[in-house]
């Protein structure tokens, strides 16, 4: 899936010349914070809700105001893990697309974006979440999914997380979202082929993991 593919058509865009007040008025009907300003189909910035609660005059055309992130956009052709990037990076809550030709395509929602990435990692899924603790030059996906399913059990979703630039001895975490919540016999056969459990989390008792681990749960969508 593209960026394209995640455009709202729904999301009004502002001109230059629209008021404050119509920008207010437009980001309370929608329900959202910023919108996209664009002249003429060129991508102008997003205006935010409290720049605009700022201002003296709510008559004020839109061009007199500060407008923001005039230089971040996405490309229609984007996959999703780069656009959540661009909002981890600049803190948006929506995001202007652009053509080829640098012309104003649309905007995505974060919470559709996100709503996305919970569809597709599983999240909405019952089973159990597991984060294991390995060292980078060990880390072999394909064979901890063997390990996995040599238990009747499949990987819906993987994340991995190490340091900004890899060294082979440093530690990283790999999360696993799986399709069942009884993981005792998993944990198990990890944990006998030398793997360390840092986290779990399931409906079904386990009881190689103290409690502690049992109460800590995963944030999918890690900044």
């Amino acid at each position: 899936m593209l960026a394209a593919t995640l455009i709202n058509p729904m999301i009004p865009v502002l001109k230059l010349t629209d008021s404050v007040s119509t920008a207010l008025d437009w980001m309370d009907e929608f329900g959202v914070k910023q919108l996209v300003v664009a002249d003429s189909g060129i991508y102008q910035g997003i205006v935010s809700e409290d720049i605009l609660y700022d201002v003296t005059d709510n008559s004020d055309p839109l061009a007199k105001i500060i407008i923001q992130h005039k230089d971040i956009f996405a490309s229609e052709d984007q996959h999703p893990y780069e656009l959540l990037r661009i909002v981890n990076q600049f803190g948006l809550l929506i995001i202007p697309v652009l053509h080829e030709d640098r012309s104003f395509a649309g905007s995505i929602l974060v919470n559709d974006l996100i709503e996305h990435f919970v569809n597709e990692l599983g999240v909405q899924e019952k089973g159990a979440v597991i984060v294991l603790k390995i060292a980078e030059r060990s880390y072999s996906l394909s064979e901890i999914s063997r390990l996995i399913e040599s238990n009747g059990t499949k990987v819906l979703s993987s994340y991995y997380s190490s340091g900004e630039s890899y060294n082979p001895l440093n530690e990283a975490r790999l999360t696993l979202k799986l399709n069942r919540t009884h993981i005792t016999p998993i944990i198990a056969t990890l944990e006998r082929f030398g793997y360390e459990i840092e986290e779990a989390h399931a409906n079904d008792p386990i009881e190689s993991v103290d409690q502690e681990r049992l109460d800590m749960l995963l944030r999918y969508l890690a900044t």
